[in-house]
Order: C-alpha cells, then structure tokens, then sequence
C-alpha cells in the first residue's frame, strides 16, 4: 500500500500533536498524518509518573484532545506502525509492516524509548518502565501482587513513582548511582530536600549505589543484588535511567546527529524538506547559554512543534523558548523554569521546612533559574527574571517578602 500526505508527522506524543494542531490553526489546509508507534490516539505522558499510575485519572481524561477533534481536523491518525526507514531524496517512509508512505514535509517527533538495563536479569518479568501507557497500566496489574518495590534512578520519573507507590502502602527502595538524587538537573540544596521527603514518606533513598544484576526465579524478578553483594528483596523493579532518542531511521538516511538528530533554529535536519522537534532534537538552546542539547519537556515539544507549523505556513521565527517542566511528588508541586546547568551560585529562598520556598540560580550575577517548589507565584514572576538575565541584589533574592517583579522592575 502506498499513499503521501503534504505533512507527514511522525510521532503521536505532545510535539507531534502540536504540530498537527497548530498547522490547523494557522490554516494550513494540505493533508496532515501521524504516525504512532502505540495503539491509542496522542495523550499527555506526565501523568503515567502521577495520577495515571496511582488511579485518579482515566484514559480519557489525558488525551491531548478527544478522537472527534481529529477528524473534525482531517488528522489522519496511523496508530500502532512504526517508522523503520526515511528515504529523503524519494520523500518517503517505510513502516515495520512494510506500508510506504510519502510526504511533502516530514516533522520527526519520535521521542525516545526508555533506557533499559543491560545486566542479567534485565529482561525478567516484573522489570518496568515508565514511558507508555501499556508500560503503567502493565505495572497496575502486578500492583496487588507486589508489596515491595525496587527503583532504579532518582530522577524525576523514579521519585514520582516512588511516591506514587509509597502513598499506595509499598515499601520502596530508590537506587540512584550518583551521591544526589536530581543531580543531573537541580542543585544540591533541592537535591537534599526531596532525599529528606522521601524518606519521611518512608522510602529507602540509597545514593552512590550500584546495581549489579536482577535476581529472579522462574524468569520473574525477586530482587536488586547491589555492587557491594547486597540483594534488595522485591517483586518490582522500576527502571528511570533516562531514554535513548528514537533517531536511527534519521541518521541512517544521512541526518546530522548522535544524541538526537541536530537541528538549526527553525528545526529543520541537513535532510531535504525534514524537521525534527521534542526529546529527540539536539540544538542550540539560547537558555543554555548557547549550547546544543536535548530537552525532555512538554514544553520543548510544543514550542518547536508551534515553530515549524510557522515555517510551513510562510512564518520563520526561530526558536526560542523559555524552558519549564514540572513534577508532583506527594504534596508538593515542583515548578523550574530555566536551566540551572553551569550555575555558579544558588540562593534559597523561603523556609525549606515550609515546605514552600524557591531556589534561585545565578550565573556571573544573572538569574539563569528557579526551582519552585509549592510557590507558584514565585514561578510565574521568576519567568521574566530568567527571560532578561536579571541581575539583582543576592539577598533580595533570598527575601521571601519581595515580589520577584519587583526585581525586574528595579533592573
């Protein structure tokens, strides 16, 4: 079977979405398909980590946007196929199941697959994931079954299951390598609070730990036998160790790339009339001090995908965002907005044992981000500190009682 749309997207998470979305909205009237690795129409991935997976949401209620508003669209949505080949000079795409498809425009908004382990036991029943909503819902099914649980990474995804999980009366065990959980993506000081958390919550928080080997029996996991000997018993391993870009059909058309397919400042690839956004695209990112990355938000993904609907329909602007992510631990509502990577001071602000304070990120003097944690309304006038590198006066900064605006205001 072969057909050809003027927009192929390929990817149905949020980018992809987007992407369609905004064509739409800026009245684009070529034809639109997506093309998506799962079953389901595009929905919301944060939840899997939170409210999916601890039962407060139905499916429904995380669809990006119901299957009618698809339709209404003329968003011809290819569920379960996976892209296996991109020929760039023919405009075409060959799925897993041999289907071709061609294209006028391809936007590649792939994402990534969930890193896996690669010690023995790796593969055993009882090992999971979180990245679709098989991988959670695979996971709920094995909950009545599980009293103790094993997760490996303290980053973001891992400590929102751990606390997910604790809330469902599990005994769980973070196994995180490094000598701080969020190490990768937040200071010390945030590090230390949510390690404190945690554990009030009366999660085993282990760092500068090694995984060695899953243990099992009959294929199915029975625990984490650690570098040192020693085996943390459990009948669930969960495995948040970041995720490996879904690029290889890019790269091996000849697209520029390694950790993700490069990109300039209109998203587009070295390869003819192909775009790539979200997770899976390396570029130079302004808020990083101009340093070429990926950016795993749904806020990346969105921008980038609203900036090559402009360029497909007359409009390039390139791209430059402010970056935002957010996660729910227990009661307590993260907000960052910048990147803190290659900070040089950072300024707390507000009482920790509050439970509500933000930390500020300065470098060479400039605010380059915050932490927000239960303070929402230093996170909304925290923005345009970071979108001006504001420099302001440190214990200013540290004052809980002045208005970040009025920092803005007074520089």
């Amino acid at each position: 079977m072969s057909h050809s749309y003027d927009v192929l997207i390929v990817g149905a998470g949020h980018g992809g979405a987007q992407a369609a979305i905004a064509l739409r909205q800026r009245g684009f009237t070529g034809s639109i398909a997506m093309v998506g690795e799962e079953p389901e129409i595009p929905y919301e991935r944060p939840p899997l980590s939170k409210d999916y997976l601890a039962g407060e949401k139905e499916f429904e209620r995380i669809l990006i946007r119901p299957a009618s508003f698809w339709a209404e669209r003329e968003v011809d949505i290819l569920t379960g196929r996976r892209v296996v080949t991109v020929d760039a000079a023919a405009h075409r795409v060959v799925t897993e199941d041999g289907d071709s498809i061609g294209y006028g425009s391809l936007i590649w908004a792939a994402g990534g697959h969930a890193r896996r382990l690669s010690c023995h036991g790796h593969d055993f029943a009882g090992v999971h994931w979180v990245r679709s909503r098989a991988d959670v819902e695979t996971m709920m099914g094995e909950l009545a079954t599980t009293t103790r649980v094993a997760v490996i990474g303290g980053g973001y995804i891992g400590l929102e299951a751990a606390a997910v999980l604790s809330k469902l009366g599990k005994q769980v065990t973070v196994l995180e390598a490094l000598d701080r959980v969020l190490a990768r993506v937040a200071g010390e000081a945030l590090s230390r609070f949510y390690e404190d958390e945690h554990r009030a919550h009366g999660v085993d928080v282990r760092l500068g730990t090694m995984v060695e080997s899953i243990e099992g029996a009959d294929g199915r996991a029975s625990g984490v036998r650690l570098a040192d000997g020693e085996v943390v018993p459990c009948e669930m391993v969960i495995v948040g160790i970041g995720i490996v870009p879904a690029v290889e059909p890019l790269l091996a058309a000849g697209a520029e790339g390694g950790n993700g397919v490069a990109v300039d400042a209109l998203c587009r690839t070295n390869l003819p009339d192909v775009f790539a956004i979200g997770d899976c695209a390396f570029h130079a990112n302004d808020f990083a001090d101009g340093a070429s990355i990926r950016l795993e938000s749904v806020q990346n993904a969105n921008d980038m995908a609203t900036t090559v609907a402009r360029v497909l329909t007359g409009e390039e602007i390139p791209y430059h965002a402010v970056p935002w992510f957010w996660s729910n631990q227990y009661d307590l509502k993260l907000q960052t907005v910048g990147l803190s990577t290659g900070f040089d001071r950072a300024i707390v602000r507000g009482d920790m044992s509050a439970r509500s304070f933000s930390v500020v990120y300065l470098r060479d003097g400039a605010v380059i981000a915050l932490d927000c944690v239960n303070a929402v309304k230093d996170y909304v006038q925290g923005k345009a500190l970071v979108v001006n590198a504001t420099r302001a006066d440190p214990a200013l900064l540290a004052d809980a009682g002045t208005p970040l605006k009025s920092l803005l205001e007074a520089a």
